[in-house]
């Protein structure tokens, strides 16, 4: 008689929840072998396999076979439940993400060969699909950074209910399948950081979308991986004889594809912007592609980047999958419109875990991971010449509905603080617009107005160069673009009255030398229609104020540290202002138009404006050897401050000679 108490007390020789009592007091990782062989009993793998799950998934990732042993063979609607009762009480708020030194401390890492592989489509790594977009690499951890135990279980779990939830056959599968997704997402939503678990959950889509690709031959990496098993699952033992409808297998699919937006955000989400690579930075390739005289010489290019760096590859990769998942899934670009374009959804399916829906049409999209989808679509067939699309989105309603929907949508101080991948993706559909000439016809001009307003506080507040770039090029064509003068000398006046962004200001002054320069070139070739504002004294008479402030009050000389901090804070719009009065003073038929000689006299932009700037300039050369120099600075860099000084008076000095030339002074 064997010692070892998993074979005395087998059933019959104990009922079965004797036994598993029994097996909760002695499973160890050297039984594991012992009980893998034992779950190879169907019968009692059915009658116990649905109480072996949280005993299990400790012991990962030793206990891999043993768990799929119990998704093959145990009762896949106790089994159903158990997991997805395990993926809701996984421990994710204590896992750990790796380490400075790149790992992590995740048990006996030589077993990872249990983990289940991630890849999905049967195609080698590296080659692109029908849309252009590249394939993962099948490896589970490309990076060599190990996998935490969280991950593992999560990973595992996942890997269960691609094997049951196709064991189950009941009229109404959709209900087992909601509760699964919805614990799935719940659960992916806080890991969607990890290589390993985008992975797991795009495999089970496809899986469970009934679309079969042949599959990867094994490969070797860093870290084996081990493929779903090939073993045939036991029938369900309580299969009902009525199919499922249409209208269920409907509910199916729309599940799925729900679930494949609301993890695309996820993951969208979590992507780093490390050197301003901003989730798949789109905009900033489209750019590259259709305007290439922009791209700065000697600095590689994003496509370059996307192209050559194993992370950013990864990127294109895990959006590659997605568009072919979503394809499967018949999810076409018209529905994905619909859905950007619309209110927001209600459905929170990883929020109430109770209600069930009902229809197909209760399983609204993610609308920001429907936008992803949409914007992934286009951008594949337009970065890399596949199947080149272009959608019916034009700047007037669609983008203007789009800016409104997705920015700012509590309140106009919160835009530019959303998401870098989602604000890439909202501009990238705005300069396709532009650059297909889609711009339509605004509402009036309030909401042409309110527009601009969202578009171009994402130049002042994103936190991403290119993005602040991308949206300062977008608003300033959109503006240029709008047929009546007086609205776009309106919304300069009011950005250079009212924006508190000393940025955003510079841009205003900026549209306003590129309208002055439009206007005067159209007069001298005789090419207007009319006359603008803009070659008019008017426009420079109504904005001069806001352009040249005084600034006799602002620069203190009893408080030098303040008025350092100020001249930082400012130092664009400054600038911006002296190169511009400077244009208008050097060019002679702008200077007699707009009546540039009583300028000065009327808004008094050498006492105001000149010289205060001049007294701090001097100032700061006097005393940045001094002990203030470092109260000056503050932590900045001297060096840093001194090179902003020695700009200021090259363009206060190219500005007094340009007024002593011409006599203005």
């Amino acid at each position: 008689m064997s010692d070892n108490p998993l074979l005395n007390a087998l059933p019959p020789a104990s009922d079965y929840l004797t036994y598993l009592t029994i097996l909760e007091y002695n499973l160890t990782r050297e039984q594991l072998p012992t009980l893998h062989q034992l779950l190879q009993d169907q019968e009692l793998t059915s009658n116990i396999g649905w109480d072996l799950v949280h005993l299990l998934l400790p012991l990962l990732p030793a206990a891999g076979q043993c768990l799929q042993d119990v998704a093959r063979l145990g009762n896949p609607r106790e089994v159903v439940l158990k997991v997805t009762e395990s993926l809701r009480g996984l421990d994710i708020d204590n896992d750990e993400r790796a380490s400075d030194d790149g790992t992590l401390d995740t048990g006996d890492a030589s077993e990872d060969n249990e983990i289940r592989s991630g890849g999905l489509d049967g195609q080698e790594s590296g080659e692109r699909d029908e849309q252009g977009t590249k394939e993962a690499p099948s490896e589970s951890h490309s990076r060599g950074v190990q996998m935490s135990q969280t991950v593992r279980q999560f990973i595992t779990l996942v890997s269960m209910l691609s094997t049951l939830q196709p064991r189950i056959k009941t009229k109404y599968p959709s209900r087992f399948l909601s509760t699964s997704l919805r614990a799935v997402l719940k659960a992916y939503t806080q890991l969607a950081w990890s290589q390993e678990a985008t992975a797991s959950v795009l495999q089970l889509v496809r899986d469970l979308s009934g679309q079969k690709r042949p599959s990867l031959p094994p490969r070797m990496s860093s870290k084996e991986v081990r493929t779903a098993s090939s073993q045939p699952s036991a029938p369900d033992p309580e299969a009902q004889q009525d199919l499922p409808t249409s209208e269920e297998r409907g509910m199916q699919v729309r599940l799925l594809q729900s679930f494949l937006t609301h993890v695309f955000e996820d993951y969208m989400s979590c992507l780093s912007s490390a050197d301003d690579a901003v989730g798949l930075s789109w905009t900033s390739r489209l750019q590259e592609k259709t305007h290439p005289d922009k791209v700065v010489p000697n600095r590689k290019t994003y496509a370059q980047r996307f192209a050559e760096v194993e992370d950013l590859y990864g990127r294109d990769a895990i959006a590659g999958q997605v568009l072919a998942l979503a394809r499967d899934l018949a999810l076409d670009l018209p529905e994905l419109l619909l859905t950007v374009t619309q209110p927001e959804s209600t459905f929170e399916p990883v929020n109430d875990d109770d209600t069930l829906p009902s229809s197909a049409s209760d399983i609204p999209l993610s609308r920001i991971g429907a936008l992803y989808l949409f914007v992934a679509r286009i951008a594949s067939g337009k970065l890399f010449n596949s199947s080149p699309f272009v959608p019916n989105v034009s700047v007037f309603p669609e983008h203007a509905q789009i800016i409104q929907t997705y920015l700012g949508s509590e309140t106009m101080a919160t835009i530019g603080t959303e998401a870098v991948p989602l604000i890439d993706a909202i501009l990238f559909l705005g300069m396709l617009a532009i650059d297909t000439g889609q711009i339509g016809q605004p509402e009036d001009d309030e909401r042409f107005n309110e527009y601009l307003q969202r578009l171009s506080l994402l130049s002042a507040n994103t936190p991403s160069p290119s993005l602040r770039y991308h949206a300062h090029v977008l608003t300033s064509a959109i503006l240029h673009s709008h047929p009546s003068d007086l609205v776009r000398l309106t919304f300069i006046q009011d950005t250079l009255e009212h924006c508190p962004y000393e940025n955003l200001k510079a841009s205003a002054v900026g549209w306003l030398k590129d309208e002055v320069l439009a206007a005067s070139n159209s007069k001298r070739k005789g090419t207007a229609r009319e006359l603008s504002v803009f070659a008019t004294v008017v426009a420079i008479d109504s904005t001069a104020e806001y352009i040249f402030p005084d600034l006799t009050q602002t620069f203190q000389p009893q408080a030098t540290a303040d008025s350092w901090t100020t001249f930082k804070l400012n130092f664009s719009f400054y600038l911006a202002s002296l190169n511009f009065y400077y244009l208008l003073l050097s060019s002679q038929h702008i200077r007699e138009a707009l009546d540039v000689a009583s300028l000065d006299s009327k808004h008094h932009i050498s006492q105001r404006f000149l010289s205060p700037l001049r007294e701090l300039a001097e100032r700061y050369y006097a005393e940045q050897e001094s002990s203030d120099a470092a109260e000056i600075n503050g932590q900045s860099n001297l060096l840093e401050g001194l090179i902003d000084i020695e700009i200021l008076n090259d363009a206060l000095k190219r500005v007094s000679d340009a007024i002593v030339a011409f006599n203005l002074q």
